[in-house]
């Protein structure tokens, strides 16, 4: 089989490129592309970190080192919650929520891009295949029985 007759090649290309794309973007504002998903990530109100790391799909370890960036770039601070000591909250700063809007709208006008050059019908049928993907892979056991033949 070739590569491009994969499902993960064709996962991993557009990735790569939108990757890229949100980068270049990104880095006219001093930031990356997981700074500016953190952002959108961050509630208001304030978000536990350990939650951060599940709904942006992070490692912890690169969660962390995104998380210091942004509080040395001041657009996070953190604080203990005042009911559960144990949790540490993280918040966005008046520069963070300005960066959050312009990365809303970055975010907003990809989408906007895409659906102005493609069939509804075909994104629909994207996102549903996408979603049966996911769900797919959420059953962690795709190499139960796999076998590697030497």
């Amino acid at each position: 089989m070739k590569p491009v007759e994969t499902v993960d090649f064709h996962i991993r290309w557009a990735w790569a490129k939108i990757a890229r794309m949100y980068n270049q973007e990104a880095a006219k504002f001093g930031g990356t592309m997981s700074i500016g998903y953190a952002l959108l990530n961050v509630d208001k109100e304030g978000t536990p970190s350990t939650q951060l790391g599940p709904k942006m799909g992070m490692e912890s370890r690169s969660l962390t080192r995104t998380l210091k960036t942004m509080e040395d770039q001041g657009l996070i601070f953190r604080k203990t919650d005042q009911i559960d000591r144990r949790k540490v909250l993280v918040y966005l700063t008046e520069d963070g929520l300005k960066l959050r809007e312009e990365t809303r709208g970055a975010v907003l006008h990809f989408n906007q891009f895409i659906r102005d050059r493609m069939d509804a019908e075909k994104l629909r049928v994207f996102a549903d295949t996408m979603t049966e993907i996911n769900q797919i892979l959420d059953q962690n056991n795709i190499f139960e029985d796999y076998k590697i033949k030497a």
